[in-house]
């Protein structure tokens, strides 16, 4: 299955994608590309890379620790799941969220916390880029992991700038208080 393709004249024929204006969070939720996933900073799309085993052990070992403590009223999802404002669409590995959801299936507002797995194609973009629209977008806690040198640097925001609260590795642990609190060991992220 391929991107779908409009005959409209404001759409580029073949990957189906608007063309002469600056993309909209609705415009990439419209992409169907199979196992694609696609990522909107300010109106530009980038279209993700396909995950490691050791970026995808991570996801989930976190994703089951976070599962298992949260409280009541929140909800742990891994992605490809959209955090979006009109300009804006990101699919951070692990969100963490206060319930319910929106009926269109987007997060309104910020999340409580964004997780990124770094990848060597994607650790500058989600320690720069990312990093800077989760500050600005009011995402109360960012952590970034290093699945190869089992690393774990956390943020949380503070009269609106992020403030680094945690930088462990290997067998170090650390204990988050935001969104809730959990004890996380890097190297206990992996098989």
């Amino acid at each position: 299955m391929g991107v779908m393709i409009s005959l409209s004249p404001d759409v580029d024929l073949l990957t189906g994608i608007p063309v002469g204006r600056s993309l909209t969070a609705l415009d990439v939720a419209e992409l169907t590309g199979e196992g694609a996933r696609y990522e909107l900073i300010d109106g530009v799309l980038t279209e993700m890379a396909g995950c490691s085993p050791e970026h995808q052990d991570v996801v989930m070992h976190l994703s089951a620790l976070l599962f298992g403590l949260r409280p009541p009223g929140l909800k742990v999802l891994p992605a490809p799941f959209d955090i979006i404002d009109n300009q804006t669409a990101v699919q951070p590995d692990i969100v963490v969220i206060t319930k319910p959801i929106a009926t269109h299936g987007y997060v309104e507002g910020p999340p409580l916390l964004a997780v990124e797995v770094l990848s060597p194609s994607t650790a500058l973009y989600d320690l720069n880029t990312k990093f800077k629209r989760y500050e600005r977008a009011g995402v109360a806690s960012y952590w970034a992991i290093d699945p190869i040198k089992l690393r774990l640097i956390a943020w949380e925001l503070r009269d609106g700038e992020y403030v680094e609260v945690a930088d462990v590795t290997g067998e170090e642990s650390w204990t988050a208080e935001l969104p809730f609190p959990v004890t996380i060991t890097p190297a206990a992220l992996v098989d």
